[in-house]
This record gives structure tokens, sequence and C-alpha cells, in this order.
């Protein structure tokens, strides 16, 4: 009797989820370090997002989520559970589960925590061996928006804070000299 497994197929389902994870991660972590390059690698040229604010390509997309996102003081998208569906070689399907703070002001200049929790449905193609998002529908689930409080940041000044536009430490990594060659690389 045939064995019921077939390591070459599930070797092929597990490098595209490998790939649609590293599409979907490449696209938040774009977000938040304000990396229009990075945020783009994540969708075909023909894709398609709706997002509520703007429906349109991956170009004018990714132009106005910068901009929007660029305009607040800093950003968190952390995703939650990420269901793929496999379709064939080419397709597959999924719905990553999200929450993102948003640091605002008032009209009146006040700190504000924007948090947005949702959905992205998503449709993956796989082209010239690449998997990327093809097409995506942000769904909102919840908003909460309170004042903000910095209190934290006042009472411990060296405290190490996110950064943008290339000034995020995980993208200089940028240790201290008492740090070198102290570590594997």
């Amino acid at each position: 009797m045939p064995d019921p497994f077939d390591l070459e197929a599930e070797m092929r389902d597990y490098a595209a989820r490998r790939s649609i994870t590293d599409a979907v991660q490449r696209y938040m972590r774009g977000l938040d370090r304000l990396d229009p390059e990075l945020h783009r690698s994540s969708f075909h040229d023909d894709a398609f997002i709706d997002c509520g604010l703007m429906r349109g390509g991956a170009d004018q997309f990714v132009a106005f989520a910068q901009d929007f996102l660029g305009a607040m003081e800093g950003s968190h998208h952390l995703l939650g559970q990420v269901r793929i569906e496999i379709h064939d070689a080419h397709n597959a399907s999924g719905e990553c589960y999200f929450q993102a703070w948003h640091g605002v002001r008032d009209a009146a200049g006040n700190p504000r925590d924007l948090f947005i929790a949702g959905r992205y449905v998503d449709e993956y193609a796989c082209k010239n061996g690449e998997w990327r998002i093809i097409r995506r529908h942000l769904i909102t689930d919840w908003v909460k928006d309170d004042p903000a409080d910095h209190a934290f940041y006042a009472a411990n000044p060296t405290t190490n804070r996110a950064g943008r536009r290339g000034e995020d430490f995980s993208q200089h990594r940028q240790w201290p000299q008492q740090m070198a060659g102290q570590g594997g690389y």
C-alpha cells in the first residue's frame, strides 16, 4: 500500500506559507518603519487594495499609507492569527488579524493613543516564484481613541524609543563600542 504522505507536496505547501507570511510581515514592518520599498515589496505590481480610506493599486496605496502614517508621531502594528489556504501552486487566500496603535494629536495639539483592530482579507499569488499579496481588503473591527500618557517617557528619558525612516535601531543596529566583539558577528 502506498504511503499517503507526500513529502514533496508538504514542502511546497510549507514554502508557500512561509513566503506568504514573509510578505505579510514585510507589509507591517514597512508601515511602522515608514519604509516604502519594504512596504511595496509585499505586493505584486497588479495588486488591488481597499483599506476603506482609499482603493487602488499597490503604488497608489503605498504612497497613501506612507503619507498617512508619516503625519503621525508613530505607529505599531501587531499581527494576530494568520490563516492561509493554499489553493494551488499559484493561488492562495488568507485572513490576518491585526491591532495597531497610532500616536496622533487632537485639534488642540494634545497627544492621543488611537487603537484600531481589524482583519486583512487577502488573496495571494505566486508569480515568477514569488508569493505576494494580489488583493487586500481591510476590515475594521473596533477603534479606541484615548488621551495619551507620556509620563513614563518623561520619567525615563533614556528609554530606547522607536524610530522611523531609517532611524530605528533595528534598521541601523549601531551597537555601543563596549559591545564590539561580543556576539556572533
